[in-house]
């Protein structure tokens, strides 16, 4: 068991097109947006494990001597097999959850305890060990939030255990893992992904582990090989919305209009498929002209995404208030309120950028000016952080 401290970070993603089509067998394209989540593992001595999650106000503390005691056989097969519900039941159990509590931050210490106890198991005893994790990503927004906890979690406690190296040297700010040990930490995520959702698609905590971007179609996830830097900004409407209902309603619109809905999805498939080659032009020289395209295919996808009746007042005011500056938007992820994205062009003046989100602001929307193609889990050295991260890691 390693001693030392640990601090890593993960990305969110937001969807950049093929969001609803994606149900249908069409491609996504998932990007790993640069508002991450941090976490700081210290190890210790004092036979307690500690859970610290300052952004919903739970902290939860329990004796190494009594989870050592608990009857974990049932995490024998954590290796391979999904969590079951049964197994859930069972970690409620381990953690003192009373019965009929179903609070979706609870599953957020589950989805801990399973990846502490599977993973850990292997030493002689339990580590004692205080995990704090604070993120710039708002939850229950779409944004990955709890896949970038899972994979922080996961890349934390295989490297304190040794099951993986701490790719960090000496003098270094920060560092990545190989390709193998990230496959590891990906698998581990996923689990802990399982536990909190039951049946997630894996296409969260892939972009969290791997950062850039993916194409993800029919179950089949595929690494893009290079993303151009690409600066947006993020907006949170704040206006709550069912993903489930959302998705129902596109399927019944299908149904009720095969020979109209159909094509729009096979549209946004193509959009999809446009962007994605328009990205990978980007690479090597991007041009203005390259830019028009991208903000074209924005619009025409947000129109679709109206089309099968995914929008919602609070999208269209934020695509009115950003056109109003000659900017481009488009909702991200399910729609129906919720977030949307915003392509800036590296021509554009601070300034602008600035009105925007005070526009933005004034609506009473969140916005955040980030960029995507962000870096998957990294192992940081402490100064290389920033002041107020190290100040929520340090629960100053």
């Amino acid at each position: 068991m390693s001693s030392e401290v640990l601090l890593v970070s993960a990305p969110g993603k937001v969807i950049l097109h093929g969001e609803h089509a994606v149900v249908h067998g069409k491609v996504a394209l998932a990007v790993a947006v640069n508002l991450r989540t941090f976490l700081r593992l210290q190890p210790h001595s004092n036979g307690k494990v500690c859970l610290d999650l300052p952004n919903i106000g739970i902290r939860r503390v329990w004796d190494v001597a009594r989870l050592q005691l608990q009857d974990t056989s049932f995490l024998e097969q954590g290796d391979a097999s999904a969590p079951t519900a049964e197994l859930v039941e069972k970690l409620k159990e381990v953690a003192a959850f009373p019965k009929d509590c179903a609070n979706p931050e609870r599953a957020a210490v589950l989805a801990f305890l399973y990846l502490y106890l599977c993973i850990c198991r292997k030493q002689r005893t339990l580590p004692s060990l205080d995990i704090r994790v604070w993120s710039e990503l708002p939850t229950g927004a779409g944004l990955g939030s709890s896949a970038a906890y899972s994979v922080c979690v996961a890349s934390a406690l295989l490297t304190a255990c040794e099951e993986i190296p701490n790719p960090l040297k000496d003098g270094e700010p920060a560092s990545r893992w190989t390709v193998e040990d990230l496959e590891l930490i990906n698998k581990w995520a996923f689990q802990g992904e399982r536990v909190i959702h039951g049946n997630p698609s894996g296409v969260d905590n892939a972009v969290s582990v791997w950062g850039g971007a993916l194409r993800y179609q029919q179950g089949k996830i595929s690494l893009l090989k290079r993303l151009p830097a690409l600066r947006i900004l993020l907006t949170n409407t704040k206006v709550p919305r069912s993903t489930k209902a959302l998705v129902a309603g596109v399927r019944s619109r299908l149904l009720k209009f095969p020979e109209i809905v159909a094509p729009v999805l096979t549209s946004i498939d193509a959009i999809s498929l446009e962007c994605e080659r328009m990205l990978g032009e980007m690479v090597a020289a991007p041009a203005p002209e390259h830019y028009l395209v991208l903000e074209e295919l924005i619009d025409m996808n947000q129109h679709h995404l109206n089309a099968l009746g995914v929008g919602h007042a609070s999208l269209d005011q934020l695509c009115q208030v950003t056109m109003a500056h000659g900017l481009h938007s488009k909702l991200t992820g399910a729609g129906g309120g919720g977030c949307g994205i915003t392509l800036l062009r590296p021509d554009l003046e601070q300034s602008v950028v600035e009105a925007v989100k005070q526009a933005l602001s004034s609506c009473g929307f969140d916005c955040w000016e980030t960029s995507i193609g962000a870096p998957g889990i990294s192992v940081h050295s402490a100064a290389s952080l920033d002041a107020p991260v190290r100040q929520a890691l340090d629960g100053l």
